[in-house]
């Protein structure tokens, strides 16, 4: 009855599994393989499992719903006692395995539901195992067999369940090792239940062939001790080279771990789906990396496929350092508008930078004069006789000095204009010319210079008086100095007939001489030079009374001097410090403008400052519209000091003219009868600012304002804290609070008195010196040591920075003082706002860099606030989008600003390795924050100070990239 029960639901079981068994496939793809040695439900044949003894365990094989056979063994001799029934399987092969699992599935009967059974009945069997390495005729012994576990069954059918035709099929597995010969044998044991072997699986798991990060990496098999990895290290996939060694370790489970390494693909191929694949034509990969192909830049091309490098249009080029990533250029066109101005001494020359650089910007100029007589094909270089300041080769500028001219003569100046490919290209080059005449009715050129005699102490020169005669000379300069010398200093002496005597000489010493003329017409050109020897005699033969000795040291430096001394240069306007007058009045009376009080009309109240309250009103001013202004008042028994404090911030104003800079319109100090105030008024006029203060306006308009309106008022910032700089000034308390705002949200710099001691200022900290500084927005090396600068100040600007896209939020939000002092110590950055472009929270990270010199100029900020707003696209990408794409990586982005591998290179002053750094495939920032020294000094950076320098920076660079990315704050 049993057997035949087993039968009737054996299909109904093998159905109701087969959802199972599909999704157990699926659930195999994407874990480890398990490697099968034996499954009784895939076997066509009979198995050949021999029982011990016959009687005991029954093979029965049927057929089931796909005629395929179903083996499964039953036993039930539950009514006889001392049962001690076997069955042995046939020899199983380990192959590869270490560990092996046995899975088996059975029925199993409730003895309690068999009738008449007494103690006789069991409900568990034994499950053995036996290693060898033969194959065939291994006699079933018993006590070879090592025992693996008694099987029990989770649930047991019953007589109801038989009239139901349900049984609970059991599944158990067990495991099995270290196998270490060539195969095993199973065998289990019944010792009096009633039980139905349905299937035997056996198999093994194994890490299965995967691609990883451009490796492959192939089918292993784990060690036995759960606790113990295989390293396994991946071969890169076709086109790809290692970066470092790719590895993954192989799990006991059969998972992969911990991968390591990574392959990346070689020029001229790029990553898709796994593999490399070469650049498209018109497309190019110049080093090896994770990047994509990039379009050839302009006017350069690729017709095959896999290309590493772009080649250039026909007539342009690329120079030999510049990168495969630059577009291909061309030589300049010609100068524009040459043009000179002559004087008596000097010739000056001016042009306009070509039309067309080449699309370069390494332009400079070569000037080439030519010097011709009556026959204008017989002309001769003339670049020997003339003097050229700075020099007539390589110019940065586009003006040069010309001196040592002669009086009649004709000059012709060619100016070249050159740029790195420039000798590659075989045209023709263009050039500018223009021809000076220099006969102005001046003295001829001074001739035969001869020596009359020569003493050890001085040597008497003459000759003869220079053509045209009817030009009359006012005197003669002669030029000297030791022929060894030529370099280092020369003298000169002037006399007014046509000799002289040169005393002061050293004996035995030869020395250069040339002499140039002078009428009302200005200087003639120098005679040629000529070599004269001092004699060894110690007796002087001539007197050297009435001569005039001029030691002329730096003499291009007086001369270039001379040449330019009609031309203005702008003054610079240098930032003043009030507390340097012995009488600070002074200060008051020189920076600022005393306003009549009758012209102030005080309208309300709209706030409190530090000495008084502030105050709305109007001002007249004779002739001009009546004006909105705030007034700033002193409040009622002052005492001097706090007087001079509260006027101080005024001659601190006074002295800036922007208009990113609070304006100030002047000064209330004296007292006017005319008037009735009440007290002795004194008061600050400023501009009125009809938004208040930025913090304020910001939190009132939260989410108001599009990003290019944000950057707007950043570059105003800036634009003001640059003026500042450039005047030597150093604010110490920029923050959004001390920003004003007006109608044309045009953002301006204030509070100007931060030298004080900030008693009240709720956001300050008392420092060791007993100061109180705005802690949160105030740089490490100001808090530290009060080292404050322009640094301290960009360091400022970040927060302010940080403020606005943030609308207002309060920098470190609830952190204490001393919580953001330490933070910062260890590294800790503010996170990017919601919504913050990826170009403007790297330009703060730039600013909260730890070393100070590594901070933006204002100069820079400016200028990149600049781009930004010029080219919008570049603030599309945000932070919180990079986060959200983990499958792009941030290697691939193309950072906007201080950002790119050249521009970081530029700011630590290390420009000259951009093409190690290319060349060695460090083509990203993130690829260069994982760089140490050693990797350093293999891309060629031998010099020691230069490796620090880098390596320093790229701990700096690597902190800025991970907080560029974290989402919130982690203590």
């Amino acid at each position: 009855m049993f057997l035949a029960d087993i039968s009737i639901c054996r299909v109904k079981m093998r159905l109701s599994s087969s959802c199972q068994i599909v999704n157990r496939c699926i659930f195999l793809f994407f874990f480890p393989i398990a490697v099968v040695l034996l499954d009784t439900t895939s076997v066509l044949g009979e198995l050949g499992w021999k029982t011990y003894p016959i009687n005991g365990w029954d093979a029965i094989t049927e057929m089931d719903e796909h005629n395929r056979p179903i083996h499964t063994f039953q036993v039930c001799n539950v009514m006889e006692p001392n049962q001690n029934n076997w069955l042995r399987s046939n020899w199983i092969s380990r192959q590869a395995a270490q560990k092996i699992y046995v899975e088996l599935r059975f029925t199993l009967r409730d003895c309690n539901s068999i009738p008449w059974v007494s103690g006789t009945c069991k409900e568990t069997f034994n499950l053995f195992y036996y290693e060898t390495d033969e194959t065939h005729g291994v006699k079933f012994k018993p006590v070879q067999y090592t025992k693996i576990d008694t099987i029990a069954a989770d649930e047991s059918f019953t007589q109801m369940d038989l009239g139901d035709r349900i049984l609970k099929l059991n599944t158990e597995v067990r495991e099995v090792g270290p196998i270490t010969k060539k195969g095993f044998y199973l065998a289990f044991q019944d010792i009096g239940a009633c039980i139905a072997l349905v299937s035997v699986r056996v198999y093994y798991k194994k890490c299965p062939f995967t691609l990883r990060n451009l490796a492959s990496f192939p089918d292993t098999v784990p060690r036995v001790d759960s606790s113990s990895l295989v390293e396994v290290k991946g071969a890169c996939v076709d086109h790809a080279e290692e970066r470092d060694t790719p590895k993954l370790f192989c799990g006991a489970d059969g998972d992969w771990l911990v991968p390591l390494g990574r392959c990346v693909c070689s020029i001229g191929y790029e990553e898709i789906d796994g593999s490399c694949m070469a650049c498209h034509p018109g497309f190019y990969k110049a080093y090896a990396g994770s990047i994509k192909c990039s379009k050839c830049p302009p006017h350069s091309f690729s017709y095959g496929e896999g290309a590493s490098v772009c080649r250039c249009e026909k007539g342009f080029f690329r120079a030999e350092k510049d990168p495969p990533t630059m577009a291909c250029t061309r030589p300049p066109s010609p100068p524009r508008n040459l043009m000179f101005n002559l004087n008596d001494t000097c010739l000056m020359l001016l042009w306009s930078p070509p039309s067309d650089t080449g699309g370069r910007r390494d332009l400079t100029y070569n000037v080439q004069c030519k010097r011709c007589g009556p026959d204008p094909n017989r002309c001769q270089l003339c670049e020997e006789e003339l003097r050229f300041l700075p020099r007539h080769l390589g110019l940065i500028n586009a003006t040069v000095a010309v001196t040592d001219f002669a009086a009649h003569a004709n000059y012709t100046f060619e100016i070249e204009s050159l740029n790195g490919v420039s000798d590659m290209s075989t045209f023709p080059r263009q050039v500018a010319i223009i021809t000076v005449s220099t006969d102005q009715g001046g003295p001829s050129l001074v001739r035969a210079l001869k020596k009359d005699w020569a003493s050890p102490n001085s040597i008497a020169l003459s000759w003869q008086k220079p053509e045209p005669a009817t030009v009359p000379v006012l005197d003669y300069e002669v030029k000297y100095h030791e022929k060894e010398h030529e370099q280092l200093s020369y003298s000169s002496t002037r006399t007014k007939a046509p000799s002289v005597i040169v005393s002061g000489l050293k004996p035995t010493t030869w020395y250069v001489f040339s002499v140039r003329s002078r009428s009302a017409a200005g200087y003639s050109s120098y005679s040629p030079k000529y070599e004269y020897e001092t004699t060894g005699d110690s007796s002087d033969l001539a007197s050297d009374q009435g001569q005039v000795l001029v030691i002329v040291t730096a003499a291009i430096v007086l001369i270039y001097k001379m040449c330019i001394s009609s031309v203005p240069f702008p003054g610079v306007k240098t930032y003043v410090d009030p507390d340097t007058y012995e009488d600070p009045t002074q200060a008051v009376h020189e920076f600022t403008k005393e306003i009549d009080p009758c012209r102030i009309r005080i309208e309300r109240v709209i706030g409190a400052g530090e000495f008084g309250e502030v105050c709305s009103g109007r001002l007249r001013t004779p002739g001009k519209k009546e004006i909105a202004v705030a007034i700033k008042t002193l409040k009622g028994g002052y005492v001097d000091r706090q007087r001079r404090d509260f006027l101080r911030e005024a001659s601190i104003m006074g002295q800036f003219d922007h208009p990113n800079i609070i304006r100030l319109e002047g000064v209330v100090t004296k007292m006017f009868y005319v008037c009735v105030f009440a007290g002795r008024p004194v008061m600050i006029v400023v501009e009125y600012m009809e938004n208040g203060s930025l913090d304020s306006f910001l939190r009132q308009h939260d989410g108001h304002f599009t990003v290019i309106q944000l950057v707007g008022m950043l570059r105003g910032i800036a634009s003001g804290m640059k003026y500042l700089s450039d005047m030597g000034y150093v604010h110490r308390d920029l923050a959004a609070r001390n920003i004003l705002v007006n109608s044309n949200l045009v953002c301006k710099v204030s509070d100007f008195g931060l030298s004080r001691v900030l008693e009240d200022d709720p956001e300050a900290a008392y420092t060791t010196t007993g100061g109180k500084i705005p802690i949160r927005w105030t740089a490490p090396e100001a808090i530290s040591y009060r080292k404050f600068s322009s640094a301290s100040d960009a360091w400022s600007y970040g927060i302010v920075m940080w403020e606005v896209m943030s609308y207002g939020e309060r920098p470190y939000w609830e952190m204490s003082n001393q919580d953001v002092i330490l933070s910062i110590e260890e590294g800790y950055r503010l996170p990017a706002p919601m919504g913050c472009p990826v170009a403007l929270h790297q330009l703060m990270l730039h600013c909260w860099q730890k070393e100070r010199n590594h901070r933006p100029k204002f100069t820079d900020v400016v200028t990149f606030l600049d781009k930004l707003i010029r080219n919008p696209s570049s603030l599309l990408p945000l932070v919180e989008d990079i986060q959200s794409l983990p499958e792009s990586p941030l290697e691939e982005m193309e950072y906007p600003m201080f950002i790119s591998v050249g521009e970081w290179l530029d700011s630590i002053k290390m420009s000259q390795y951009k093409s190690n750094f290319m060349s060695a495939g460090y083509n990203t920032l993130d690829s260069v924050a994982t760089m140490s020294i050693e990797d350093v000094r293999r891309i060629g950076v031998d010099l020691i100070g230069h490796q620090r320098r880098i390596v320093s920076s790229v701990q700096t660079l690597h902190l800025q990239l991970l907080h560029e990315h974290e989402k919130g704050f982690h203590v």
